[in-house]
């Protein structure tokens, strides 16, 4: 039984099975080199332990030198087994081979004929700008692999690797470490059970639960690659990035230190706790420097400032940042195609929509809608303010339309206009100003019997409309006015609806989740 034999045995007696895994398994005996044995060359001083234990036994003392295979070992003294072409040193050991390699330890055991050097105590084992320091470490030449089983710690230029087991191949200057593993780069530090590090490229690869720590960001993966020149990073597995009061989270993550650019992949959510939002989507990039963002496919965005949570989706979702880490900061958020919101007290579908938290102001485009309760607004564009839970006020713009439906008799309320502004108090609307081209369709409603007798035709400059918090007409002002009172019985042909009337209660969204279902308005459309 060989030497190199015994010794797998032993480790795996022990419990150190993973050795075994990390061990190169050779494949065939390679072919003998003509020149196999460990030479002596130099010693001050060498004898023959005749009388003793070991009669075979060479033992050399002062300045000893050993030579095989190109390979060199130094040591204070040492015992030459010539029978078994095998070395044990002792003594500021020091093993050279060739111009890049270079391992020193107090003791060492080296086998010619397997091309092992073993090295306890003190051991460092430099190649090229890479310095491994451990206590215990067996280097295999014909692989040209390094593992450890007893701590070791592997350095290389800023960047320090530490674990409880590990390997380092020099022919492919690729490292693996295993259990308790930490990786130290600058203010970085990644923990981690496994490691697999690349010292060509300085890509650290995690596998596991993982965490990455630096200067107030932290990175949770499973599966995660970082390149610690560039701080580049990309991960796998369901990953999450915490930086300050900002967390991303993705199937895959591509982020960049430097830049602060991120990009997300797969079910990604982005939460901003500081501005109280989030964004869900399937692909986003985002710049933490200059707050910038541009999300698609199912993006969502969720504006949680107010008491009520505002939900709003779009195909297309942009991120604007203003005025960024300072106490005035705010953001505008862009949202075009397609766009459908749902807050309790507040619902709309539109083209294109700008949200600024600045004003908690959102302006709508393109065939915009607005539902409040039993009223619906249109116009060319809507803008509607929110307070700390309610909507406060309605601003429509051009071809202003607003429809109010009194029963289930087909009677509605309606007013046309080429401007309007509605006022709210606690969601429920209180004040109604409407401007340019007035016409009204009214139907007041008898008190008694809540019964409707009569419909009410106006046409006026300006309107002003006071409500009861009941939602009731309280009283209206007009500087000038014509109209007409029509008995149910006797509403004409055509008045009974403005030119401009649409009722659109069936594109209004119900939920938070209908949003997506996209019920848009058809331009042009014969509407009734």
């Amino acid at each position: 039984m060989s030497k190199r034999t015994v010794f797998l045995l032993v480790l795996c007696l022990a419990g150190l099975c993973l050795v075994g895994a990390m061990t190169p398994v050779r494949k065939g005996k390679r072919s003998a080199p003509k020149d196999d044995k460990i030479y002596l060359n130099h010693a001050d001083e060498l004898r023959y332990d005749l009388y003793g234990r070991n009669p075979d036994v060479q033992i050399a003392k002062g300045r000893v030198h050993f030579i095989h295979q190109g390979a060199h070992l130094w040591c204070d003294s040492a015992y030459y087994y010539e029978s078994s072409n095998s070395v044990k040193a002792f003594g500021h050991v020091r093993f050279k081979q060739g111009d890049t390699l270079s391992l020193t330890c107090d003791n060492g055991t080296y086998d010619g004929a397997e091309e092992l050097m073993t090295a306890s105590k003190n051991v460092v084992l430099k190649h090229r700008r890479q310095t491994l320091y451990t206590d215990s470490l067996t280097y295999d030449r014909l692989y040209k692999t390094a593992y450890f089983v007893d701590g070791g710690k592997l350095v290389d230029g800023k960047d320090n690797l530490v674990s409880d087991w590990g390997q380092y191949n020099t022919g492919s200057r690729q490292a693996i470490f295993y259990y308790d593993v930490k990786l130290y780069n600058g203010n970085r530090l990644v923990t981690t059970d496994t490691l697999y590090y690349d010292t060509q490229k300085s890509i650290a690869h995690v596998v596991g639960p993982s965490k990455v720590t630096s200067q107030g960001s932290t990175i949770d993966t499973q599966d995660g690659y970082f390149n610690t020149k560039t701080d580049q990073a990309q991960m796998y597995g369901r990953s999450t990035v915490v930086d300050q009061q900002k967390t991303i989270t993705g199937d895959s993550l591509f982020y960049d230190d430097k830049t602060g650019s991120s990009e997300g992949f797969g079910n990604v959510i982005y939460i901003d706790r500081e501005n109280k939002n989030e964004l869900n989507c399937e692909h986003l990039i985002y710049n933490e420097q200059t707050g910038t963002g541009f999300a698609t496919e199912k993006a969502l965005v969720k504006d949680f400032s107010q008491q009520d949570t505002l939900y709003m989706h779009g195909d297309t979702i942009k991120i604007y940042t203003f005025n960024i880490n300072t106490d005035s900061v705010y953001r505008k958020i862009h949202c075009f195609r397609r766009v459908r919101a749902f807050r309790t007290d507040v619902q709309a579908i539109c083209d294109s929509m700008v949200y600024s938290s600045q004003d908690s102001c959102m302006t709508m485009y393109y065939d915009p809608i607005v539902w409040n309760e039993g009223r619906q607004l249109l116009g060319d564009e809507i803008r509607v303010f929110m307070n700390d839970s309610t909507i406060r006020m309605a601003h429509v713009i051009g071809q202003a339309l607003s429809v109010e439906k009194v029963d289930e008799d087909d009677h509605f309320n309606q007013i046309s206009s080429k401007e309007m502004k509605a006022f709210f108090d606690k969601g429920k609307i209180r004040q109604a100003i409407s401007f340019g081209n007035v016409q009204a369709v009214y139907y007041p409603i008898d008190e008694k019997d809540t019964s409707i007798i009569v419909m009410d035709y106006t046409e006026t400059d300006t309107m002003k409309m006071y409500f009861t918090p009941e939602r009731k007409l309280e009283k209206i002002w007009m500087p000038k006015a014509t109209g007409t009172w029509y008995p149910l019985t006797q509403i004409p042909a055509g008045k009974k609806k403005l030119e401009q009337f649409a009722w659109l209660e069936e594109l209004r969204p119900v939920s938070k989740s209908d949003v997506f279902n996209w019920r848009g308005r058809r331009r042009n459309e014969n509407l009734p």
